[in-house]
């Protein structure tokens, strides 16, 4: 999960014990203890709470956010805890008209400034010997009277605020704290945020860095953001950002730069306006080509048919179309490509409704079929192209069949395969949609066909502008010098459709302002937009740390693609070792790193391993082939930083990431070391995702845990060695936080031993 990013104005709540800072805790004021942790106890422990329910809603208008947060707790010990609530806010003057009830009685409370607070935040730390805290340190606080919880008993806190949130690189950027809830005994019961963002100018792009949020845009002016869950444990704070812009196309850049002697890191977010019910849409041909053969009978065919009516009844009047079905025979609808209309609609449906399974699979002939009709370059064009099974009628060869389709594209159609079940040649349909621009969709047997096209359609159904590329303009960058921006993903030129938005990532070796242009072709003429944007020289907090760990995720699933597809080679072996031990991007082909005896400074070992382990992309079929492509897919179109909690390869369990599927002892570890920055991957072989126990991604840095204790994977051994300790809750302590940025309390607020490099020099504590 990414990690906790401490930069927004819309706070959160949580209970403490004792006097804690951050999103609201419960403290215990009359015992000194450590804040509860979800482990598995027989009897709850003195002063245990849970926090069983959190429910938000709030407005967002021209940077002011009208919050209103409900939060129940539950005292699971057998004694009364008298208690205050106590969150952090995240920087001095954001809050304002503060009213917090408690069961609904009102309760008076006391802003602290940052300075005041952080004596409180050290001397509850000091006394309760928990660092937990310290996560918080350099924030205010916000504290309450003590107010009894009786044993067993529940208590409503409802806190109510208005927040000036602040600017983030031309992005209106709010923070919700919900990290402290991982301060419970149990996880949340029910999670519930809803965020309504109003604007007087036509809102562009909408993004959570950190949460798997749902998105509804009624019109230009109005966006709902909200995300739901159960039986959850929060890792990270929720954030939302978002901007405006004019009409057409907005866009806007996020910058990230930890390291001023290294190239930076940006994410661009690219927005087409909203599809307005007066415009047109943009003209475009769509192509359905659909394996009819004998193992596609029953349910499958049933479902295949269901997607293509549902293609057919979403075409817009200007709109080309065409259906190949193909078994060991190739079928058309008509030999060319038909104008839609309600006619050709009706006709259509009863063409799909006369299909029938039997025969072999000539995916050759139906992709020649099928590419060969398209001769119009100047509208968009996509090919949903779907199959259960290898190829085994006319060319079964992979390579040939992927070039006489290439040749067979003269238009630049975009081809999406649906892999529909583990009997697909998955590498096949890996390299089909690189060699045509798209990307692949795969559906595991007990998945419904028509939800995943459906879903792929209605994000591609409004093309806006087509073959779309990204330029950077940096103040003072000479031509001589080369790119000032590298590595950009997804490769290449993309498209942009209404109501849609592209994530795009990349690296800035030039720091400065620079101008953006966003270059692309409408109704077959070339137009591009202009947008500014600031390349950071340094950044000296963690808020945008996301942005290194998404183009991390991304370049892991490019580089695997490359091995896959390409054959391996030293160089991208050796990369693949160092984006995992950097940043924490654990995969299937570095999964050694997760073994307890793992040293990540083992390079030419570790090399090794990761050379071994790519071998088993030789597999293109069957079960272990479909799933390691199903999670590179996941890798290469990751839409934030770290796989989502319900990610279909790679969640805590497998087939889909069911928690179900975990006993309670494991699923409650597992939740845990979400929230404490444990690496997870995916094990494609036993299909299930699996905790790396002995790494942690903290903010900038990925820790090892050897000997005890936990290791910046940057400090060599030799520094390990000569690492300078300091002693845990003591003045110097708590001074490198003060002296090096509030990115060093995240360390800080480790539990166990730390031996970490901070400013150029090593720790240990």
């Amino acid at each position: 999960m990414p990690a906790r990013h401490p930069l927004f104005p819309l706070f959160a709540l949580l209970l403490f014990v004792q006097l804690a800072p951050a999103q609201g805790l419960l403290i215990d004021e009359r015992h000194h203890h450590w804040l509860p942790r979800p482990v598995p106890r027989p009897t709850p422990e003195q002063g245990s709470y849970r926090v069983r329910t959190i429910d938000v809603n709030a407005t967002l208008k021209d940077q002011v956010a009208e919050v209103q947060v409900s939060q129940t707790f539950k005292n699971d010990s057998s004694r009364q805890m008298e208690v205050s609530f106590v969150f952090p806010l995240p920087y001095d003057g954001a809050v304002r008209d503060l009213t917090l009830l408690v069961d609904g009685k009102e309760f008076q409370g006391k802003l602290l400034p940052a300075d005041e607070a952080r004596a409180k935040y050290e001397a509850i730390v000091r006394s309760n010997k928990d660092p937990a805290l310290l996560e918080w340190l350099g924030t205010g606080m916000y504290k309450t009277s003590v107010f009894p919880v009786p044993p067993q008993g529940e208590r409503t806190v409802t806190l109510r605020y208005s927040q000036f949130c602040r600017n983030s690189q031309g992005l209106t950027d709010f923070l919700l704290p919900l990290s402290t809830a991982k301060y419970t005994s149990k996880p949340l019961e029910k999670l519930s945020v809803r965020v309504a963002i109003a604007s007087s100018a036509p809102i562009a792009s909408v993004y959570s860095p950190t949460h798997d949020v749902k998105i509804e845009r009624s019109d230009k002016g109005h966006a709902v953001v909200s995300y739901q869950a159960t039986d959850e444990l929060p890792a990270a704070d929720l954030r939302v950002l978002y901007d405006t812009g004019g009409s057409g196309v907005g866009a806007s850049v996020i910058s990230y730069r930890p390291d001023s002697g290294e190239p930076g890191y940006f994410v661009l977010l690219a927005s087409p306006e909203i599809k307005s019910e007066d415009r047109k849409p943009l003209p475009k041909s769509v192509l359905f080509v659909m394996d009819r053969s004998g193992s596609m009978a029953g349910k499958k065919m049933d479902q295949a048919k269901g997607a293509l009516k549902f293609v057919l009844n979403n075409l817009n009047e200007d709109d080309t179309f065409n259906i190949v079905a193909y078994d060991s025979n190739v079928e058309s609808f008509r030999p060319e490509l038909q104008r839609y209309t309600d006619e050709t609609r009706r006709a259509a449906i009863g063409f799909v409704d006369g299909l029938y399974a039997g025969g072999s699979t000539n995916i050759d002939g139906a992709l020649k079929r099928a590419l060969g009709m398209l001769q119009d370059s100047g509208r968009p064009t996509y090919v949903l192209f779907l199959t259960d099974g290898l190829p085994t009628s006319g060319q079964t060869g992979e390579s040939a069949i992927v070039a006489a389709s290439k040749s067979s594209n003269n238009v630049r159609a975009r081809v999406f395969p649906f892999g529909v079940g583990y009997d697909v040649n998955s590498r096949l349909l890996d390299r089909l949609a690189r060699e045509h621009f798209g990307a692949t969709e795969y559906v595991r047997p007990d998945e419904d066909i028509e939800a995943t096209v459906s879903k792929l359609y209605n994000r591609i159904g409004a093309p806006v502008m087509t073959d779309v590329s990204v330029t950077f303009d940096v103040e003072g960058a000479q031509p001589e010098d080369g790119p000032v921006v590298n590595r950009l993903y997804p490769r290449g030129a993309f498209d942009l459709f209404a109501g849609d938005q592209t994530v795009i990532v990349g690296r800035y070796r030039k720091p400065g302002a620079a101008k953006v242009t966003l270059s692309g072709a409408v109704r077959g003429a070339e137009q591009s937009h202009d947008f500014p944007a600031e390349l950071v020289d340094s950044s000296s907090d963690d808020t945008n740390a996301f942005v290194a760990r998404l183009w991390a995720t991304r370049r892991v699933g490019e580089i695997i693609d490359e091995i896959d597809l390409s054959g391996k080679n030293s160089e991208l072996i050796k990369e693949l070792v160092d984006l995992a031990t950097r940043h924490g991007i654990v995969t299937q082909y570095t999964s050694f790193l997760a073994d307890e005896n793992a040293n990540p400074n083992a390079d030419a070992s570790n090399r090794r391993h990761a050379l071994e382990a790519t071998e088993s992309l030789a597999e293109a079929g069957g079960e272990f082939g479909f799933n390691q492509r199903g999670a590179k897919q996941q890798l290469l179109n990751a839409p934030a930083a770290g796989p989502a909690r319900s990610s279909r390869f790679g969640g805590f369990g497998g087939r889909g990431g069911a928690a179900a599927d975990l006993a309670p002892a494991e699923l409650s570890r597992r939740q845990l070391g979400r929230t404490r920055g444990n690496a997870f991957y995916y094990d494609a072989r036993q299909d299930s995702s699996q905790m790396a126990a002995n790494i942690r991604q903290v903010g900038r840095k990925t820790f090892f845990l050897r000997n005890g204790n936990w290791v910046d994977s940057s400090v060599t051994e030799e520094e390990e060695q000569n690492a300078q300790h300091v002693e845990r809750y003591g003045r110097d302590y708590f001074d490198l936080a003060a002296n090096n940025g509030r990115h060093v309390v995240q360390y800080l607020a480790i539990e166990e031993p730390v031996i970490v490099k901070i400013g150029g020099r090593v720790y240990s504590w």
